[in-house]
């Protein structure tokens, strides 16, 4: 005999709003885990784009932080133009629409960078940590922290 999976409209209606991330890697991990309860406790459609995109990154930058080694951190390559790198040390947003990077360049300037959501394209990179400093910074985990510590 089957068993069938039985759903009550509530239910249904909640998993409709419920983010979902889906990941497959070729050396067979996959880095999907829970969500903070501040993600997942607002419906999408009550967030701003801003806030939600926010979000998503600081989980994709903490998720890329763990693949690295102790001599490297995290930085982004700009998409579609010459401006070059950026040392992640800080991120923001500003509802509705504004996510904000913030942080040094290659040759130690400082840098930030002022995007529209619907602009949004980013390439995290591994980028060596400073010689000067013992550990490398991990802004993931610590924006993660706050993002579990921060009601939506």
């Amino acid at each position: 005999m089957r068993e069938t999976m039985v759903s009550t409209s509530a239910e249904m209606a909640e998993d409709a709003v419920q983010p979902c991330r889906h990941e497959v890697h070729s050396d067979g991990r996959t880095p999907q885990g829970p969500l903070p309860e501040n993600v997942i406790d607002k419906p999408v459609e009550k967030k701003s784009a801003a806030a939600w995109a926010y979000e998503r990154l600081i989980l994709y930058i903490q998720q890329f932080e763990e693949s690295l080694n102790g001599d490297e951190e995290v930085a982004m390559g700009f998409a579609g133009g010459d401006a070059g790198v950026l040392r992640i040390e800080g991120m923001g947003y500003f509802d509705p629409d504004i996510v904000t990077f913030t942080g040094t360049d290659a040759q130690g300037a400082k840098t930030q960078l002022v995007q529209h959501v619907s602009q949004l394209s980013v390439i995290l990179r591994a980028m060596p940590k400073r010689p000067e400093v013992a550990e490398p910074a991990r802004i993931g985990f610590r924006l993660r922290r706050d993002l579990e510590n921060t009601a939506s």
